[in-house]
């Protein structure tokens, strides 16, 4: 019997150093989706952010419109929408939109934002944006279901809001929480039915609260009368693989130290090592990143499995530590040998090779008595002495051993 599929996908902030010209980076990254299409990865999920100069999509759907053309099974997911900061019906409006576009491959991802900065600069205060966010979520699922809604906020209003168009993906697109180390995505994810985004699960903090978080989660949803799907979990880390381990290191002399200098010095979010010592060995300490080989990503979704005691997809986090024929390469290498690892893709080719190397004398003696019946049969018809002495000499020591065959 084959168990349950995991996936694999990346979630694409993006990371762009202020070196570049964001045009062509932002270029890359549609290439790179592209190019995961082609490699049969499963998802891609795209940021929101507004600030920072790091982080350059300030519109998920934008990019996932474009992406949808550029693209044929890869589904295609916000990663994730800051719900404070859009009317909740006009962004329904928008996935529901983009659902129709690409006939049932996007995802919905939200969130209460990441970045302090963005928030600033709508006048919204940091510590209200969870409670914001899940003020809205309800009225998004409602909507997103194609149900009428009236609702009165502080923030916004709903006057029977209904989309136009009802829900291509029934009974709506599908819907995940973002989750750090709090509880707050665990509960709403719960209260709501919803999946879960793990985006730190291999942070110290992350991953310690793996299986307290999914206890969180399924114990808010029997409150509510909902079941927690572990196929709708999406665990997140940051992975770059090479040949070998240490060519894996040297390609991350190209971009690694601006990701550190942007999450040391702008970003507000817990997953960079500490601006001291040899980055790359608290990361391997940590159990933070695999940088390595594919056998590295094994061990590395293999301990995130018994942490969690399961999940749907294994998520990477596209930092560009590499420069970009390498980072290409890096998931190449993960979709030729991490990704059958855990979709039992070999196992029954693996079968098929032992059954007929078990087997072998027995077929190969097999096809020598049929090939010799065939000759034996047509010297008789041609008569021995029609033959070609070199060739009758040659068909009677092959058939020498074969006895009354």
């Amino acid at each position: 019997m084959f168990k349950r599929k995991l996936r694999f996908g990346i979630f694409l902030a993006p990371f762009h150093p202020l070196s570049e010209n964001p045009h062509l980076a932002m270029e890359r990254d549609m290439e790179l989706v592209e190019w995961l299409d082609k490699l049969d990865y499963d998802e891609a999920w795209i940021g929101e952010h507004h600030s920072g100069g790091y982080e350059i999509i300030a519109s998920p759907e934008l990019f996932l419109a474009a992406a949808i053309q550029r693209t044929k099974h890869i589904k295609l997911g916000t990663g994730v929408s800051s719900l404070p900061y859009h009317h909740p019906l006009m962004l329904a409006d928008r996935i529901n939109q983009l659902d129709y576009m690409s006939r049932g491959r996007v995802m919905f991802g939200a969130g209460p934002g990441a970045l302090p900065s963005d928030a600033f600069m709508m006048g919204i205060e940091v510590q209200n944006q969870r409670d914001m966010m899940d003020e809205a979520l309800v009225d998004i699922i409602k909507l997103l279901r194609g149900e009428i809604v009236t609702n009165k906020t502080d923030w916004y209003e709903l006057n029977n809001a209904q989309l136009q168009l009802a829900p291509y993906s029934r009974p709506s697109v599908e819907i995940s929480v973002a989750s750090q180390v709090s509880p707050t995505g665990a509960t709403a994810a719960g209260r709501h039915g919803l999946g879960l985004l793990s985006l730190g699960a291999t942070t110290t903090g992350g991953f310690n609260a793996l299986s307290s978080n999914w206890a969180i989660a399924e114990e808010t949803a029997a409150t509510h009368g909902n079941k927690m799907d572990r196929d709708a979990w999406r665990l997140v880390g940051p992975v770059h693989v090479a040949e070998t381990r240490e060519q894996a290191r040297k390609n991350l002399e190209f971009g690694l130290k601006d990701w550190l200098k942007y999450f040391h010095e702008v970003a507000a979010l817990p997953i960079a090592p500490p601006d001291e010592g040899d980055p790359i060995d608290w990361m391997l300490e940590q159990g933070y990143a695999v940088i390595g080989t594919p056998d590295d990503c094994i061990e590395q979704i293999q301990r995130l499995e018994k942490e969690s005691g399961g999940f749907g997809a294994f998520l990477q986090i596209a930092h560009n530590w590499a420069d970009f024929d390498a980072t290409k390469k890096s998931y190449e290498l993960i979709a030729r040998y991490v990704v059958p690892k855990f979709q039992q893709l070999n196992d029954n080719r693996s079968a098929s090779f032992d059954w007929a190397h078990e087997n072998h004398e027995t077929f190969i003696g097999a096809a020598q008595m049929a090939i010799g019946t065939r000759v034996a049969q047509h010297m008789i018809e041609k008569g021995k002495e029609n033959i070609n002495p070199e060739i009758a000499a040659m068909v009677e020591e092959a058939m020498k051993g074969e006895g009354d065959n």
